[in-house]
């Protein structure tokens, strides 16, 4: 049976992120999008445990009006992290206005996928203002069924979580002392005001007993599963390239 060490997980994290410092950008600073869930809580909090807090900077990037933000500044303040409020709002709706004034009709999963490609910019142009790695804040779970945006969330410099499962994530976080609101923090679309899990349509716990032991008692989520793995596998793959 599988079994998860979180101590022993946690402290070859930490190691592991002095290590990419070390090598990437000695005195750099880890630059972290903060939403106020798990993930970015989590990823902040490493970061702070391997580098100190003052080479911690939480952006955080509301699209307008964002109704769980005092989550994000709950992060911060408990991490006593140094952060800057960015609203993409008005960069996301000049992107989507100098389109239509191109005559193209964005779809659905275009207008979708803009605001965490405009966040990604911004982590980038704050980090290459600030002397920063950018962080990825993606988990193992979301990436398996390809819950991520390319080149939006799923891009950055390096990756604390990407072999974690939300399971394994949660328990980090409760580890390292973040509030358990946010460590619990049921995650939102932001978008249809749906759960990821409504989204998905299976628990993230499901999801994480069939990665980590292959076991889906459920054959119809098991085949949603495999499906879902199975398309979004080119999110995590190289870009193809022809090599003459």
């Amino acid at each position: 049976m599988y079994s998860f060490n979180a101590v022993e997980v946690k402290d070859r994290c930490v190691a592991w992120i002095q290590e990419f410092f070390e090598k990437n950008g000695p005195g750099c600073n880890a630059i972290v999008g903060i939403s106020g869930g798990k993930d970015s809580s989590v990823v902040a909090a490493l970061c702070v445990e391997a580098l100190g807090k003052d080479r911690v900077i939480g952006v955080l990037m509301p699209c307008g009006e964002q109704a769980d933000i005092d989550a994000a500044r709950k992060l911060v303040n408990h991490l006593g992290i140094k952060n800057y409020e960015v609203n993409v709002k008005a960069a996301v709706d000049g992107v989507l206005s100098s389109v239509a004034d191109a005559n193209v009709e964005l779809t659905t999963q275009a207008r979708t996928n803009l605001p965490p490609r405009i966040r990604m910019s911004t982590l980038y142009a704050v980090g290459q203002s600030m002397n920063g790695r950018v962080a990825n804040t993606c988990n193992l779970s979301e990436d398996w069924v390809g819950y991520s945006t390319r080149y939006g969330d799923a891009a950055g410099d390096f990756s604390p979580l990407s072999f974690l499962t939300v399971t394994e994530v949660k328990e980090i976080g409760k580890l390292l002392g973040l509030p358990i609101d946010l460590v619990e923090k049921v995650p939102i679309d932001g978008l249809c005001g749906k759960t990821d899990e409504e989204n998905l349509g299976f628990t993230y716990a499901m999801l994480d007993k069939y990665i980590r032991e292959g076991i889906c008692e459920d054959e119809a989520i098991k085949e949603r599963i495999d499906t879902l793995h199975v398309r979004n596998q080119f999110k995590l793959e190289f870009m193809p390239c022809f090599r003459p």
